[in-house]
């Protein structure tokens, strides 16, 4: 299981929450739709996800993570920043970064100090600074959350390009192209998050 990426992948995809088919196609264009099915099988046999039926027209079909296949997420942070250390190189200028998956990563990277209560938003923006998509990370009592979803009172909110969010979650770690208002320590907090401390995972 921990052996194969892509089952990873699906976990963090389904961390978010609940997804059909057709979602975790688009989230993963590399993989065939029977190399997909195959895998969500497999995980649903070894009970770490969920397949519920929907008696509709088309039909639909929902995966979920169970109880054992939510313990996973856990690792992925530590694996998120151990990528970020040793296996993200600044991408190439017509290379395209999915900086959404972070985001989504962030409930299980972020970790908050129990008495912060606050909303951070996080939006990509095109050149002409034209929302693309948002999120919102949610922090209260010690927990992170991310829903795709506009803050409804957002204490800091990021905007950038997808190029210059993949620079802020590169090597360099460049936060020139971010536009942060707002709390600017809790952008920085949430910033840091990724960052991994010097001597750690040697």
């Amino acid at each position: 299981m921990i052996g194969d990426r892509w089952m990873l992948l699906i976990v963090r995809e389904l961390a978010f929450g609940p997804k059909r088919l057709s979602e975790l196609q688009r989230a993963f264009p590399g993989v065939s739709t029977g190399a997909l099915e195959q895998r969500l099988n497999r995980m649903a046999v070894e009970g770490l996800i969920t397949r519920e039926r929907y008696a509709e027209v088309p039909p639909r079909v929902e995966f979920d993570l169970t109880d054992s296949g939510r313990d996973l997420v856990a690792i992925l942070g530590p694996v998120v920043r151990w990528a970020l250390r040793w296996a993200w190189s600044p991408p190439n200028a017509d290379e395209w970064v999915d900086v959404t998956a972070l985001f989504r990563l962030a409930g299980c990277v972020v970790d908050p100090p129990e008495h912060l209560d606050a909303e951070l938003e996080l939006i990509v923006e095109d050149e002409s600074e034209v929302a693309l998509d948002l999120y919102t990370l949610a922090l209260c009592d010690g927990d992170a959350a991310v829903t795709h979803r506009p803050a409804a009172h957002a204490d800091a909110v990021i905007k950038a390009t997808p190029r210059a969010w993949a620079q802020a979650f590169g090597p360099d770690q460049s936060r020139t192209g971010l536009r942060i208002s707002g709390d600017a320590e809790l952008a920085g907090l949430f910033l840091s998050s990724f960052r991994t401390p010097t001597g750690e995972l040697q």
